[in-house]
């Protein structure tokens, strides 16, 4: 067992190995404060290949065990990987993919489990740690170390590695990781905050990142093993030189054409072309034809980016493409845009719902919820493409969150718009940037939807192509300068700060004076977006959409919540039926009143006022008999308050019996005259009607207490009950004799 150890954010980070996982070819134990995080590789290397790709797979999960939690679910075990594992595996793999050797093909896999965690911080960059030191000392080939922190900025202050609890006062949470030299990959979110603050923590984390690489060093230095001995595979040279003189011409011609589909319609002829005349001489080449072909556009593409200034598309470096902005294209959504630059387009819809709409995350640091959502969909037809839909793929999960970190800053708080909000951005055409189209659209369409967002947001791509020495940096990029450029940076925000941004390089990594020049040129492209979505909409309208439900709240005295909801929740469930609206009670008192319209929710309300509602002597009140006796009537004045309609107060004649003047479920409009000291309601009917004429006024009677139940004080055994004040019978033979 071997061990080395630094102190980082105030905690002791140790990287062990050579006791766990030990036939993995790289195995690496990791523990930070109580956290502590197992990552492992294995590759094939010897298997015979044909893949064109880099066959790395990267697994990241966090298992409850460790944090002494049971999943849920009828099987009790961890399922299919959450969005943030998810998320999680792909801040790993983002960093170290651009390492491994030109033209490595070998399948390798990597695996990352959190065993045990302290509930304060989040263990994705320890998982990039691991995994970047287990590759280190494997014999996989790789041009690591990276190390990886997170980055936050807390009362003026950075803070490295911040806790859960920093992070919610932090101005942004930004995630870095890279090598010794240079920066690799950025994943952030950020409050709008300026340039200079954003680039200050990225070159602290760069600092950081150099001390971790130090100790994965020392570690290889130790335990590392020999590398693989890969051998990039060999070209055809008189295959080369044959597709340099007879078709580089035509390759170049692919250059003059600025529209997509029909410029990759003229490779694939290319590519044909050379495939059959060739075929005689150079058999079973078709592959290496076309790898050849796609190779030397990228480098005529390149060359032409850096040294003649003029783009794909006939753009210059900073130009953006062609915008326009339409909203309410959906007429029964809440709120609807349809952004469009150049050939990406894509279509936001956002839906409003109550609070039981919330989304429920289910993480090691706890159980919370997530009132607005962010769902991106790139369906195969946006690029033209027929592909099998198998449900939600990792770059779809990865741009969504991306689009929700950017728009999450410029949000209302709960207080202000108590609304569960989603946002769905659906991208109906891709080339370049569906991403930061997504970020337009759905600010867009939350303004439309009546949203108070604070202010709108954009979203631009940059890219940077590096050839001969020099260094391009382009605005807006399509889909093949980023294919074939060596940087994809997003940014958004708007012009008070950044609210968002990702950075991907398949380069060795770029210098912090090169990303301010990239955010300088992106927060100039960003104010143009702006400009053009202002034109379509410059502020949030007044009012949410007619199609979007209703919201109220109510308070009451926390003491009366399990009058509302009742024994077993029956009372709340016959509130919903009778009202059509649905209600959400929190601790404090807090009632939220939802429904389709504002008719359900004021009937919810009403009721909702009326069980919490104190009884007033002297108010008159439209009840409901409840039920009838021989003495009276018990008359509902307000939800499960009941008063008794004595007999004698019915009318002022002489009422013989009552059921000839009230019935269960009649509607009868009473006054309160009294409240006995046990809580009981003397109501009276009589006192509201006018009096006959000659009828003397009545005297007022000497007040007595009411009996009680059987046994009671003054009570017998129980025949009584409910008779009120009347008169002893032996008084009433008196009077009528």
């Amino acid at each position: 067992m071997t061990q080395e150890t630094l102190e980082l954010g105030g905690l002791q980070l140790t990287l062990e190995t050579g006791r766990m996982a030990k036939q993995a070819q790289g195995s690496i134990w990791l523990t930070y404060g109580d956290t502590t995080v197992l990552a492992t590789v294995c590759a094939n290397l010897d298997a015979d290949t044909d893949f064109d790709f880099m066959p790395l797979t990267v697994d990241y999960r966090e298992k409850l065990y460790s944090v002494g939690r049971i999943p849920g679910g009828f099987f009790k075990r961890e399922g299919r990987p959450s969005e943030k594992e998810t998320l999680s595996a792909r801040l790993t793999d983002r960093p170290l993919r651009p390492l491994f050797p030109d033209g490595f093909n070998k399948e390798v896999q990597i695996m990352i489990n959190v065993f045990s965690s302290d509930s304060e911080h989040d263990p994705d960059v320890l998982g990039t740690i691991a995994a970047s030191a287990a590759l280190a000392i494997s014999e996989v080939p790789f041009n690591g170390p990276v190390g990886s922190v997170r980055m936050g900025y807390v009362d003026g202050e950075y803070v490295v590695n911040p806790t859960f609890k920093q992070l919610e006062e932090s101005s942004f949470d930004v995630v870095v990781s890279g090598t010794a030299e240079s920066i690799m990959m950025i994943e952030g979110l950020a409050r709008l905050v300026d340039e200079d603050t954003f680039l200050g923590a990225i070159e602290l984390a760069h600092a950081e990142i150099k001390r971790i690489v130090a100790l994965q060093q020392a570690l290889v230095a130790k335990v590392g093993k020999p590398k693989f001995n890969f051998v990039p595979a060999e070209g055809n040279k008189a295959l080369d030189e044959r597709l340099v003189r007879d078709y580089d011409k035509h390759v170049a011609g692919l250059l003059k054409i600025t529209e997509k589909q029909a410029r990759k319609t003229a490779m694939k002829a290319i590519v044909k072309e050379a495939a059959a005349a060739l075929e005689e001489e150079f058999p079973e080449a078709d592959g290496d034809i076309k790898s050849w072909i796609n190779a030397r556009f990228d480098l005529l593409v390149r060359k032409q980016v850096v040294h003649d200034k003029v783009r794909l598309d006939g753009r210059g470096h900073t130009d953006i493409r062609p915008i326009t902005c339409d909203i309410d294209v959906l007429p029964r959504v809440h709120g609807s845009a349809l952004f469009t630059r150049g050939q990406t387009q894509a279509l936001g819809a956002i839906t409003l719902g109550a609070k039981f709409d919330e989304q429920k995350v289910d993480g090691l640091d706890g159980v919370y919820f997530k009132p607005y959502m962010l769902h991106y969909n790139f369906p195969p037809f946006s690029v033209g493409e027929v592909r099998k839909f198998l449900g939600q793929s990792r770059r779809e999960v990865g741009h969504g969150n991306l689009a929700w970190r950017a728009i999450q800053p410029v949000l209302p708080s709960w207080d202000d718009f108590p609304y569960t909000v989603r946002v769905v951005s659906e991208v109906l055409e891709s080339n370049g940037s569906s991403s930061m189209a997504t970020v337009c659209a759905g600010c867009l369409s939350l303004m439309a939807g009546g949203v108070p967002i604070k202010a709108p947001v954009a979203g631009i791509a940059m890219g940077l192509i590096e050839e001969d020495g020099k260094v391009a940096i382009l605005s807006d990029i399509l889909g093949d300068e980023d294919h074939l450029g060596d940087m994809d940076f997003k940014v958004t925000g708007n012009e008070e700060g950044i609210t968002a941004c990702q950075m991907d390089i398949k380069m060795a990594g770029v210098s912090i004076e090169l990303m301010r020049t990239a955010i300088l040129q992106a927060r100039a492209g960003i104010a143009h977006i702006l400009g053009k979505m202002r034109e379509a909409i410059a502020v949030p309208r007044p009012m949410i959409s007619p199609f979007a439900p209703r919201i109220a709240f109510v308070t009451v005295d926390p003491d009366k919540i399990g009058l509302i909801i009742g024994p077993g929740g029956r009372t709340i469930r016959d509130i919903i039926a009778r009202s059509g609206a649905q209600i959400d009670i929190e601790d404090t008192g807090r009632i939220c009143v939802s429904g389709p319209s504002s008719e359900e929710v004021e009937k919810a309300l009403d009721i909702l006022r009326g069980m919490t509602e104190n009884p007033e002597v002297g108010k008159v009140y439209d009840g409901r008999v409840t039920k009838v006796t021989d003495f009276g009537a018990f008359v509902e004045i307000l939800p499960g308050r009941e008063g008794l309609l004595h007999i004698s107060e019915i009318e002022h004649h002489r009422v013989v019996k009552v059921s000839d003047h009230l019935n269960v479920g009649d509607p009868v409009n009473v006054k309160l005259v009294k409240i006995t000291p046990e809580g009981k309601l003397d109501l009276s009917r009589k006192a509201l009607l006018p009096r006959p004429e000659g009828m003397p006024a009545e005297e007022p009677r000497e007040h007595r207490e009411r009996r009680s139940g059987p046994g009671g004080p003054g009570g017998g055994p129980g025949r009584d009950k409910h008779r009120g004040d009347r008169k002893p019978r032996s008084e009433k033979v008196e009077d009528e004799e």
